[in-house]
């Protein structure tokens, strides 16, 4: 295999790997903006991984294992805006304990039932696939890749452009301000959760039923820790995220397609490379750039 064969296939590789932690990051950007740290995005796409399969194995459809996945993300976004606003408990707290709940609940369903596997189809897309070195990673996808074409630039136009990104810029900049001219800041971060529990479940449930066909525990192994690295990483800007999640896609690529090629490296650095680069994005970045105001604080009405 030539070099320009190799250079392509990591690039496929990286691609597919990128798709959804693209997703989770639309929905995390989003949240982030409103000032809330979503550290269950973990949760909600191990939660859409395992039940896009699931749901995909009884009704032998892959197309509703994704709808399903992306609803599992939604519930748990659900209940996590509410016990966070609603039972006013730490939203880190609430976070983990959704992420621990997850892993533990999904890892025994695997063990105990047998699914058939299932996947979406793919799409290449004539004359571009063949362009050389770049056409097989970005124009021979499954076709829920192809959404984030339209996804990306709604979810800009919903934070900078629309009336209630302007509202949900507010809560997380200055949240009290917000609350004096009529915002009911609780109920946009809610709604921010929920927006970022439906991405977040959808890119779940594409690693299942678009990528690997089933699940195995733990399958989402911490991308949601890299979806937030990512968003530290663009500085709270949607086009810098995605490229983060690109950095972080293409170092995970690396890794499955080193050895492949004969490259000997040591097989733990190898694993742990993607999350080091991670920890270094957010060393870096968040020293250089300013997050929201508000970001990870509570609201009170009253409070200052």
């Amino acid at each position: 295999m030539s070099a320009l064969d190799n250079l392509s296939t990591i690039l496929a590789s990286g691609a597919r790997l990128t798709v959804p932690l693209a997703f989770a990051a639309c929905g995390e950007y989003l949240a982030e903006r409103a000032g809330t740290v979503n550290i269950s995005v973990e949760a909600m796409m191990l939660g859409g991984a395992f039940s896009s399969v699931a749901v995909a194995s009884a009704t032998g459809s892959a197309t509703v294992g994704l709808v399903a996945g992306m609803a599992i993300g939604v519930v748990l976004g659900f209940v996590h805006g509410n016990l966070s606003h609603r039972a006013a408990i730490n939203t880190f707290v609430v976070g983990l304990v959704l992420n621990t709940l997850v892993l533990g609940l999904t890892s025994y369903l695997i063990t105990t039932n047998a699914f058939e596997g299932h996947q979406v189809w793919q799409v290449n897309v004539p004359v571009l696939s063949d362009i050389p070195i770049v056409g097989r990673a970005l124009f021979v996808e499954r076709w829920p890749a192809y959404l984030l074409i339209g996804l990306i630039p709604l979810t800009w136009w919903l934070v900078e452009r629309s009336r209630w990104g302007l509202e949900l810029r507010a809560v997380g900049e200055a949240p009290q301000a917000a609350d004096v001219t009529g915002i009911d800041v609780n109920r946009r971060r809610r709604q921010a959760l929920l927006w970022c529990g439906a991405l977040s479940g959808l890119g779940g449930a594409y690693l299942a039923v678009g990528e690997v066909g089933a699940f195995s525990q733990n399958m989402t192994a911490g991308r949601g820790y890299i979806v937030i690295a990512a968003v530290i990483f663009g500085a709270w800007r949607l086009g810098r995220t995605l490229l983060g999640c690109a950095l972080f896609g293409l170092a995970d690529a690396m890794r499955l397609a080193l050895p492949a090629l004969g490259v000997t490296l040591n097989s733990q650095l190898l694993i742990v490379a993607p999350y080091l680069l991670a920890l270094l994005a957010m060393v870096v970045f968040a020293t250089k750039d300013r997050e929201p105001r508000a970001l990870g604080a509570a609201f009170e009405r009253g409070t200052t």
